[in-house]
């Protein structure tokens, strides 16, 4: 490799910015230590294989969630609803006074009721992928309902008929970017 490619640095706002434009749905990490129940909003989050089921979930190295889905060897996916967008802010690190958790339980894993899709899942290998570790887990049980997701698009939260205004807007404005 030579030195110019060794030097060059990607702007980390121009990453960010980027890599914001690919919209994802919203979901709630959760995992129990103990009699303890955990969580983390995250947007990581992908189906890998059918055969067998896989997923992975990507938390930043530095995460608590990283130590504790370590020693707990297993992890449950909720997939959040447009309507819980407060959930998603709680467990991004901006709480919620008074928010109710609505914690249920999944093959004895806790996850968020009135979620679109629950996934639990066991831990079968993990991989350090720079400042975040991927945990490649094998499905265990899962199931899921109809309903409008919440989003992530440009650093926020937004449903489907947010995004589907702000797009029209754009069109009929000539494309103006956030």
């Amino acid at each position: 490799m030579s030195e110019a490619m060794v030097e060059r640095r990607v702007d980390p706002m121009l990453y960010r910015r980027t890599c914001g434009r690919f919209g994802t749905g919203v979901t709630i990490i959760t995992t129990r230590v103990g009699e303890r129940t955990h969580g983390m909003t995250a947007n990581a989050f992908m189906s890998v294989s059918l055969e067998p089921p896989l997923v992975l979930v990507s938390i930043a190295g530095t995460a608590k969630m990283c130590g504790l889905i370590r020693e707990a060897g297993r992890y449950a996916v909720s997939i959040l609803a447009e309507d819980q967008r407060d959930l998603a802010l709680h467990f991004a690190g901006r709480p919620q006074e008074g928010l109710e958790i609505p914690f249920g339980e999944r093959a004895g894993m806790p996850v968020i009721e009135g979620a679109l899709g629950h996934v639990v899942a066991r831990v079968v290998q993990e991989v350090d992928a720079g400042d975040h570790v991927l945990f490649l887990g094998e499905v265990e049980q899962m199931e899921c309902r109809e309903g409008p997701p919440l989003l992530f698009y440009g650093g926020r939260f937004e449903t489907l008929a947010e995004a589907a205004r702000e797009a029209h807007s754009e069109v009929r404005n000539g494309g103006a970017a956030r």
